[in-house]
């Protein structure tokens, strides 16, 4: 079966039965229909004297074009947990309908695995996303109406510095025009895709409404005549802004297949944007629950890196373990092998792609030594193949198990949830890799060359000139989320496996000064995604009576 058509069978319970699991009052839920809600802020209060439970980070190696399984596994893992008689509940990110429509698909899971219902949680769900995009361009909109009414602010038309957005991968407005009617003015401006846009990460970074108003003024929309810069508050449309997220501020409660509860909240990117749900969300469900499984997007090169040096510190959070999620067709991937020959015993290919795993171990173990690595189990990984994955990551000293959650659900993956358990009961010995207070430069050639393992950092001359400025202005002391290809630990998507003497060029850097980092722009990297040749689109199909087919 497909995984909606899994999804579409299975017995969802009302959400208030679920909420009851988390020990959440009815009073504290916002009902989206019966299997749907959002959680209150009201109960952060009553939640403040409870003890954290334990944080479980699941991450995995550089993703392939056929999917590691990395959301599967979460969910399969918070399913496992409860099954063997914990209080467990995983918290994900919302999926951007960028890629449901564009080749990647859905992203709540997959198989036995999943979170429901799928096909609402994959299209508008609680309507976050469309919040944020409004919020996004509600902003854009006072900005250009300022500069049509008189331009009070003297602002500079080539140097705004915030950029529309739509959650769709639409590369024709990747570069637009802006004319302002007869008033003869003009200016270049392009769209981001909503996921990668600053008010996503302002939401998913905010602690409380104050803390999100504030994010909020602080955004940086540009310069004066004078080389000023100017910010949101500058405008007096912050009130404005919040109210737009309001509701969207709310995690949203969900159930998997197995009626466990699931918290989903907050999308943005792990390639172009920080990768992580909402620090809300997180530090709700460490008041509800005695573990929380939660994802950082794409390899850990990336959405981990993030997730530690970002995220974390930020919100005074410290991972128990770490999780990282591999497969036996990624390695034979990384070590040359063709999609015709993905599936046949390869040996040879395997030692050569495990090298791509053995540098997200190593980079993982400069957090913490609370380390498991996962292999998602498909039917044609052989016997063979599997003792010599094994075998290899023992050797490194490395917790190793094997899931099948994607195929048995939480039974696939008991022995897994064990393991974890055991690590969750060692001492936490996490810190982060760079200190805030170093230089721009400074961290992005520590990231450079600790996580990707690049001999050389180039800096364009844009680039420069721009960490420079930020500099200046008091940002130095800001974290970096680096936006790159996620197929290579090198900034070319094409390099494979674990390059090593490569240069890492930077060729842009942006100030997110709402959000309190500087993204910083690695080769080609564009924050608007295009749709493929084939995209997923082309299978969607709805039935006269409203049925959903072709969604995954």
């Amino acid at each position: 079966m497909t995984d909606i058509e899994i999804s579409n069978k299975a017995k969802k319970l009302d959400i208030r039965k679920i909420a009851k699991k988390l020990d959440i009052s009815s009073r504290y839920l916002e009902c989206y229909g019966k299997t749907k809600a959002k959680i209150s802020l009201d109960i952060t209060k009553k939640l403040e004297r409870k003890n954290n439970g334990k944080l479980i980070l699941v991450t995995s190696t550089n993703p392939t074009p056929f999917g590691e399984g990395k959301t599967t596994m979460s969910i399969g893992i918070n399913d496992a947990l409860n099954r063997i008689g914990k209080k467990s509940v995983v918290v994900l990110r919302e999926p951007s309908l960028g890629p449901v429509f564009g080749i990647k698909g859905g992203a709540t899971g997959g198989g036995y695995a999943q979170v429901v219902p799928m096909e609402d949680i994959n299209l508008h769900f609680t309507g976050d996303i469309h919040a944020v995009e409004t919020c996004n361009n509600l902003l854009c909109a006072i900005i250009d109406n300022h500069i049509f009414q008189g331009n009070a602010l003297r602002l500079d038309l080539n140097r705004i510095a915030f950029q529309r957005c739509v959650d769709l991968n639409d590369r024709a407005v990747r570069n637009v025009i802006l004319k302002y009617d007869n008033k003869g003015l003009e200016r270049n401006d392009k769209y981001n895709i909503t996921v990668a846009s600053e008010i996503m990460a302002i939401l998913c970074l905010a602690t409380d409404i104050t803390d999100l108003k504030r994010r909020l003024g602080n955004i940086l929309i540009g310069y004066n005549q004078n080389g000023k810069m100017i910010f949101a508050r500058d405008l007096k449309c912050v009130d404005a802004l919040a109210l737009v997220l309001k509701d969207a501020i709310k995690p949203n409660l969900v159930q998997t297949l197995e009626n466990n509860p699931a918290i989903i909240h907050g999308g943005p990117f792990a390639n172009i944007a920080h990768g992580c749900n909402s620090i809300i969300a997180t530090k709700m469900g460490l008041k509800l629950a005695d573990y929380v499984v939660t994802e950082a997007g794409f390899g850990a090169d990336l959405g981990a890196e993030k997730f530690l040096d970002i995220k974390c510190p930020l919100a005074n959070l410290k991972p128990n373990a770490i999780v990282i999620n591999a497969t036996i067709r990624s390695m034979k991937y990384n070590g040359g092998v063709i999609k015709e020959d993905i599936n046949k015993e390869n040996i040879e290919a395997i030692k050569k792609g495990i090298e791509n795993l053995k540098t997200h171990i190593l980079n993982m173990q400069k957090y913490t030594k609370n380390i498991i690595v996962c292999l998602n189990k498909f039917d044609f990984d052989t016997e063979k193949e599997i003792k010599f994955v094994k075998e290899y990551v023992e050797k490194m000293g490395v917790l190793f198990e094997i899931s099948e959650c994607f195929s048995k659900g939480s039974l696939g993956g008991i022995k897994l949830a064990e393991k974890i358990i055991e690590l969750c009961n060692q001492k936490v010995d996490y810190k982060p890799l760079y200190d805030y207070e170093s230089s721009i430069k400074s961290k992005i050639e520590t990231i450079c060359h600790e996580i990707y393992h690049a001999s050389k950092v180039d800096f364009g001359e844009l680039a420069k000139e721009k960490i420079k400025e930020y500099e200046k202005n008091g940002f130095a002391s800001l974290p970096v989320c680096i936006a790159k290809t996620q197929y290579s630990l090198t900034d070319d998507q094409k390099v494979l496996g674990a390059p090593k003497g490569f240069t890492m060029t930077v060729t842009d850097v942006r100030l997110s000064s709402g959000a309190g980092f500087i993204v910083c722009l690695m080769g080609n990297i564009m924050t608007m995604p295009g749709l493929s040749k084939e995209p997923a689109y082309l299978k969607m199909k709805i039935s006269k009576n409203g049925k959903i087919s072709g969604l995954y």
